[in-house]
């Protein structure tokens, strides 16, 4: 598959490409962009198609083999991993071209926007843990000015705030990067697997499993590591927001963490108890956190913002029951989450667009003007709520599943319970925002950016109608190679 690189080197291009032919015509941005964007879809699910005959497809650059040489290893949790960043990144680009009209500096922002994107499809498909921070850092460092690109009051601030808590977490990971790199001498993600499963669980070897969990919670704002999270979502720009909570903090937390645990320190629930237990123990107290701060809030995008806590811990309770059905329902709840969640943002951005208001009591009587953005917000409500037969139904069903399969009812009761804390909180806002008898003088969004949540609403309902087909091409595959452990090796060394 000569054209793996592509998937962060064409974005990492159009980068720079954008800024610099903005000077020519501020028109080709959005063109490149777009394209860009388009091209990463398709080529996402085209390349599943190379997965058909082999576990894996290894990309050796320059033709050094590993470990000697850098490695891109694509499998398929890689290939659902890029097909969710791809989906995001579709959508926001699309949105972006009519809500950029706000906005001076088009050219900065699309700049800004590949960079995130190249850096996250970086962090998806490497197999080399230090390029995977070079990676994580390049997606990190342009979320903290995407943030600041907003107009809103305190965006700096937000922005500041998610820049310090976002380089703690990269110290610490680097930290950790250097004591793996002392103890096993390798940085590839393969060779570390068979290193490790040679010198065993030593204290070391725990210290940087307590490292790692806790640089990737604050890379994913998980409680109580979210203080960040909360402003940054409030702060940026709607297409902003839309992108880390669809997709950055699920690549730069979660996935970092899941692929470094289970194919590179070889952890499984039956080995390692305890730190499952932990994943859990975070999980379960950001959903109840999320959830209980989400219904207190007035601002539109602050209240999806703590929802987003909360449905990352579901997340993190999938992979802490350690379980088939507990990772299926957690890697569907990552795709689930980056389909449902960037379409909730861009009708806050649409409200945004056409009210310039964001506080829910201001916003009555919307539903007789804004009806696509008025339905796309109940219909993603429905399916963040896990309401059939939308594709967040199939996601926490599988989870509870798993809680069931490891004979932990009292979990499995408990998930179903806090799932009623979703869709009280964003009840609210349908009451509010699109039921009251109230009108607004105000238009329906500009048709690019309805485009836009039309397809993130195609998408969520055909994945959860069609979840089967999901699950047998994207979910079963992208479980077995978690279950696998440092069966990682094995594929990437061909042996």
């Amino acid at each position: 598959m000569p054209l793996l690189p592509l998937f962060f080197a064409l974005p990492l291009f159009g980068a720079f490409l954008t800024i610099l032919l903005a000077k020519v015509w501020k028109g080709l941005t959005d063109i490149i962009a777009n394209a860009i964007t388009t091209f990463l879809l398709f080529f996402s699910f085209y390349s599943l198609n190379y997965l058909r005959s082999s576990e894996a497809i290894v990309y050796k650059m320059g033709g050094w083999p590993p470990p000697l040489g850098i490695t891109m290893v694509y499998d398929h949790l890689s290939a659902l991993m890029v097909i969710s960043i791809a989906i995001v990144a579709f959508s926001v680009s699309v949105f972006s071209v009519r809500y950029l009209d706000h906005y001076t500096g088009r050219a900065k922002f699309y700049t800004l926007f590949l960079l995130i994107t190249g850096g996250m499809m970086g962090i998806a498909i490497t197999g080399d843990i230090f390029n995977l921070f070079v990676f994580l850092e390049i997606a990190s460092i342009a979320s903290y000015a995407l943030v600041a690109f907003s107009t809103e009051k305190g965006g700096l601030e937000a922005s500041f705030k998610y820049m310090v808590m976002g380089e703690i977490g990269s110290i610490f990971f680097l930290f950790a990067i250097a004591l793996i790199y002392g103890k096993a001498s390798t940085l590839n993600m393969a060779d570390l697997a068979r290193t490790f499963s040679v010198a065993g669980h030593d204290h070391i070897f725990w210290f940087v499993a307590a490292i790692l969990v806790f640089s990737f919670s604050i890379k994913t704002g998980l409680f109580p590591f979210h203080a960040w999270l909360p402003d940054a979502q409030t702060a940026a720009p709607a297409p902003v927001a839309a992108v880390l909570s669809g997709s950055a903090e699920k690549v730069l937390g979660i996935y970092g963490l899941m692929r470094i645990s289970y194919n590179v320190l070889g952890l499984t629930r039956s080995s390692s108890p305890t730190f499952f237990d932990i994943i859990i123990i975070l999980g379960l107290a950001s959903i109840f956190f999320g959830g209980i701060i989400a219904r207190k809030q007035s601002d539109y995008k602050r209240l999806l913002a703590y929802s987003t806590i909360g449905q990352l811990g579901y997340i993190m309770v999938g992979f802490g029951i350690g379980n088939f059905w507990g990772i299926a329902g957690a890697l569907f709840h990552i795709l689930a989450h980056a389909i449902t969640k960037p379409l909730l943002f861009f009708t806050a951005g649409a409200v945004d667009y056409s009210t310039e208001k964001q506080d829910i009591d201001d916003l009555k009587g919307l539903a007789r003007n804004m009806g696509v953005t008025g339905w796309s917000f109940r219909l993603g409500t429905l399916s963040l709520s896990g309401i059939p037969p939308f594709v967040g139904f199939f996601s926490k069903l599988f989870i509870i599943i798993g809680a069931c399969q490891a004979k932990t009812y009292w979990l499995a009761i408990l998930l179903a319970v806090l799932s009623v804390f979703t869709l009280a909180y964003l009840l609210k806002v349908i009451k509010k925002v699109y039921f009251t008898a109230r009108k607004i003088a105000t238009e329906e969004a500009p048709f690019s950016m309805r485009l836009a949540m039309l397809f993130l609403v195609l998408l969520m309902v055909i994945f959860g109608i069609g979840f089967q087909s999901i699950l047998a091409t994207l979910i079963y595959p992208a479980t077995k190679v978690l279950i696998n452990g440092i069966g990682y090796a094995r594929i990437v060394f061909g042996g």
